[in-house]
């Protein structure tokens, strides 16, 4: 069948299969070439695609165990994020660190070490993971946490399933009182405004900025800041208190059609940057707002990839270091501005410090940003891909649907350990994706 992630592009020829037990994933495992594990294709493009046999992971969807002493969730690795949330938030509890969307399983959320609005705080996924079982080339399961079996765990989180089949795993919740969310909308002029805006966050748990990339001159880098920490009981209004976990039912909108290739150009770009700056503008200060809203606005959004049209759309997401982030930014922004492609989203977080075998994040800011598939927006896309190398920055595999193997290389000097453990354990010959060929890896 024919296979993309969510960016639709590349589209790959591949044998899917869609075990129920182990037993049978074992004999898909010594009966192919190779494989890779896959999820809900979340992942934006082909790094959960094996021509040869796509393994779908989710009929392994159970959750195992749950301690409410510690909060640690043991589940299988076909288990959806909006599964664990919707079993456990009305109970107190909810994920230590969320991706933007909640259609991600379990397995997708380790093989991409995912991160969120709270990284500078609490880190990557990693830090709420206490141990992995991974399925070996030769079938054998084997428990690994940062104690036990320590360089197939560290390559395990951020190394896109290319060091086995994530079974299970065992994570920890955290306590929350309410399913509301403290949320501060600050204005931001400009990017130094924004940085400025999100360096002052320290206090807050979650941080994130939209920024106007068509923005120039002294309204490079215009955003939107967005706050937020978990809302106690007490910030309710008494018509809520009662019921700290009910949130509004969100209105389910869908795109039942790819939108023409002319339909997101400058002018439409242009008119609806102005039209939600202005509604952030009205928004400013202080709202409570439901934990989905805040964390999953597009996910309300049914097939919203089908607004870049029939190609689909490539996503570019880098992060450049500390030092250089300023002037990094301020050189991707105008790279964007001048192409005149711009970008219907793009994101900006602060990462704090982290040290880790091949995970995306560091100790700076990253950029996220959504472009058609067109001649022109790929040109864009190398040049931007200039700049971040410039700039000490790298890329996040699980957004990459078009890198070279080249540039990754040129970014990332752990690429080559990287591959040396694979080429070590077996693990290169077993478990390949698309994505894995393209890159070398």
């Amino acid at each position: 069948m024919k296979l993309s992630g969510w960016g639709r592009s590349p589209l790959v020829d591949a044998q899917v299969y869609m075990p129920r037990d182990l037993e049978a994933l074992q004999k898909l495992l010594a009966s192919r070439p190779s494989m890779i594990a896959r999820g809900w294709g979340r992942a934006y493009g082909d790094s959960a695609i094996n021509s040869s046999a796509t393994i779908d992971m989710r009929h392994l969807n159970r959750m195992l165990a749950f301690d409410p002493k510690t909060g640690q969730l043991i589940a299988e690795a076909g288990v959806v994020l909006y599964d664990i949330i919707a079993a456990f938030l009305p109970r107190g509890w909810f994920p230590m660190v969320t991706p933007g969307t909640k259609f991600v399983t379990l397995g997708g959320m380790i093989a991409a070490d995912v991160h969120g609005k709270n990284h500078r705080k609490h880190g990557s996924f990693r830090g709420c993971v206490d141990w992995i079982d991974v399925m070996g080339p030769d079938g054998s399961i084997q428990r690994c946490s940062s104690n036990s079996h320590v360089e197939l765990y560290e390559h395990t989180l951020g190394g896109m399933g290319l060091t086995g089949i994530i079974i299970r795993a065992a994570v920890r919740l955290r306590t929350v009182e309410t399913g509301w969310i403290r949320r501060t909308t600050i204005p931001a002029p400009n990017l130094r405004s924004a940085m400025t805006a999100l360096e002052g966050a320290q206090d807050s748990t979650y941080s994130v900025a939209w920024i106007d990339c068509l923005g120039t001159g002294k309204n490079l880098g215009r955003s939107l800041v967005f706050l937020g920490d978990h809302a106690n009981t007490s910030d309710l209004p008494i018509y809520r208190s009662a019921h700290p976990f009910a949130t509004p039912a969100r209105r389910k909108l869908s795109v039942p059609f790819n939108f023409p290739c002319f339909a997101l150009n400058q002018l439409s770009l242009r008119a609806f940057n102005a039209l939600y700056y202005r509604i952030g503008l009205w928004n400013r200060g202080q709202q409570l707002i439901d934990w989905d809203s805040y964390f999953y606005p597009l996910d309300a959004v049914t097939d919203w990839n089908r607004i870049y049209g029939r190609k689909g759309f490539a996503q570019f997401q880098c992060v450049i270091p500390i030092k250089n982030s300023e002037e990094g930014l301020s050189a991707l922004l105008k790279t964007v501005a001048k192409a005149g492609a711009g970008s219907f989203l793009a994101v900006l977080k602060r990462f704090g410090p982290q040290e880790s075998c091949f995970s995306f994040p560091m100790e700076g800011y990253s950029l996220a940003l959504d472009f058609p598939i067109t001649t022109k927006t790929s040109r864009l896309l190398a040049n931007l891909d200039r700049v971040t190398i410039e700039h000490g920055g790298r890329f996040y595999l699980a957004k990459d649907s078009r890198m070279s193997a080249e540039t990754l290389r040129a970014s990332d000097g752990r690429v080559a350990s990287f591959v040396r453990v694979r080429a070590k354990n077996g693990w290169k010959s077993s478990f390949q994706s698309a994505q894995a060929e393209r890159l070398v890896l």
